[in-house]
């Protein structure tokens, strides 16, 4: 999420009232999660386990909740709560608006595009050319829509992350500030639900169809031309590269890259990333060749069990 002036990590102090290291003017451009930060952007970090992380990464203004070392070229905001002060310049930078009609008068719908009684369309919400919104659709703030595509009844698109940190009084929930993107020729199914991103963009793009009652979690890209089926649960910031088949009710771990033009059969569960180009079955997924022969072979297991009793 990039602010829409830059500010100075002064101001920014200012806003979370923290400490911090550096240049009073060192600037500062916005704010993002550490798999899509760059230089500018304030990456937040609360354990030591991930320290090195956040001060290596792109993020050139590290909130943290310890003063350390700082790198050569960044700056450090000291925070008791980087989790807490992370969602306070969320909601600084993109407060929540209460809509003002069932299509927001902040919404541009394009040429030939028909809305369907009962869809409800959000704040800056921008929908291009010839596509078909049908019945009870809800589409959130700043969510982006590209030409020719449908969207089935029922489908929600920029609900927020399923991201949560435990507290001792429970949980506390990560604001999500970011959108969801859907580019040229894409069909979505009935009853789908894909999450905004944290503070980037969650992204499907051209020409991917979707059945229905699929999830796509925060920040997940899904590449140009793929089909997913039906119940499909894909967690969040997963990368699924272009021309991918995905059958129904496969489930998909978070953070993992699935290579273009793979296969990946119904009800499988997918635990670690996927090469390119192959074909996946089983839980965990694996070479769908290799997987059958595992099935064949358990199956003999009763046979053995009894030729064994009958040797004894």
């Amino acid at each position: 999420m990039k602010f829409p002036q830059a500010h100075t990590l002064q101001q920014i102090a200012t806003i979370i009232s923290s400490e911090y290291v550096g240049d009073s003017n060192f600037p500062v451009l916005g704010m993002n999660e550490i798999h899509v930060v760059s230089a500018g952007d304030i990456v937040f970090v609360d354990h030591p386990k991930y320290y090195d992380k956040a001060l290596q990464s792109a993020a050139t203004v590290i909130l943290i909740n310890k003063e350390v070392e700082c790198p050569e070229g960044k700056a450090l905001l000291i925070s008791d709560d980087p989790f807490r002060d992370f969602n306070i310049l969320t909601t600084y930078f993109k407060p929540f608006k209460k809509a003002d009609s069932l299509i927001s008068e902040t919404a541009k719908i394009g040429k030939n595009t028909i809305i369907q009684p009962g869809s409800f369309i959000g704040n800056n919400v921008s929908i291009g050319d010839n596509c078909i919104i049908h019945a009870n659709v809800s589409i959130y703030d700043n969510t982006s829509i590209g030409n020719n595509v449908t969207i089935h009844a029922g489908t929600i698109l920029g609900t927020d992350a399923f991201y949560y940190q435990k507290r001792p009084h429970g949980f506390d929930k990560l604001i999500s500030g970011g959108r969801v993107v859907i580019e040229d020729n894409v069909d979505l199914g009935s009853s789908c639900t894909i999450d905004k991103g944290v503070t980037g963009d969650t992204i499907i793009k051209e020409g991917t169809k979707i059945d229905n009652q699929v999830h796509v979690g925060h920040d997940t890209v899904i590449g140009k031309k793929c089909l997913i089926a039906s119940q499909v649960g894909i967690s969040g910031c997963v990368v699924i590269e272009d021309e991918v088949t995905i059958w129904g009710q496969v489930g998909i771990t978070s953070a993992i890259t699935i290579g273009s033009k793979a296969i990946i059969s119904a009800q499988s569960g997918v635990s670690k990333s996927l090469e390119a180009n192959k074909s996946y079955f089983g839980t965990p997924a694996d070479d769908f060749r290799k997987k059958y022969k595992e099935i064949a072979s358990i199956r003999q297991i009763p046979d053995l069990i009894d030729k064994l009793k009958k040797n004894e």
